[in-house]
């Protein structure tokens, strides 16, 4: 082997393949795409899953569970875990609550239950909470705050239907 030869055929820029240039370049006439058929049209491509006709893989894997792409993700917070992260007299937000890593992940909905005891009087910021939260915090002489969520279709549609009566 000579030094010269380690690197001889290799090119930094592969070279364009010039198709239809006559029959001297080895790609004339068809130009690759072969006699007739679907794949010698103008045009033709094929479903990225096809698979000559038979049945696809995609198609014969059985689906299981159920994903709603429209659904809101709910962060769950409970009465316990508030009780045991804030002293009394503190307000209880969702920027608190992510830094004390309560509420974890990205989610579009804060909800507080009821699950432990709540000992302090607390300010409670949330989307929605339970029954049994309003009544712990409440019992304990704090204050429940509820912030305005995602409006939902159904109420976007009941708004237009008020404002339509009106006028």
């Amino acid at each position: 082997m000579i030094l010269n030869d380690i690197h001889r055929g290799i090119r930094r820029n592969k070279k364009r393949k010039r198709i239809g240039r006559g029959p001297g370049s080895g790609h004339g006439k068809t130009s690759g795409r072969g006699h007739k058929g679907q794949g010698s049209r103008a045009g033709s491509s094929q479903h990225p899953t096809f698979q000559g006709g038979s049945m696809t893989l995609i198609r014969r894997i059985p689906k299981r569970g159920f994903n709603n792409r429209w659904g809101l993700t709910v962060a769950v917070v409970n009465v316990g875990q508030i009780d045991q992260a804030f002293e009394a007299g503190e307000e209880v937000t969702l920027e608190v609550l992510a830094a004390k890593n309560l509420a974890k992940g990205q989610f579009d909905l804060l909800k507080v239950l009821g699950d432990g005891e709540l000992t302090k009087k607390l300010k409670v910021s949330a989307h929605r909470f339970s029954k049994s939260a309003i009544e712990k915090i409440e019992k304990a002489g704090g204050e429940v705050v509820i912030l305005p969520g995602k409006t939902t279709v159904a109420e976007k549609k009941r708004e237009l239907k008020k404002k339509s009566r009106a006028s």
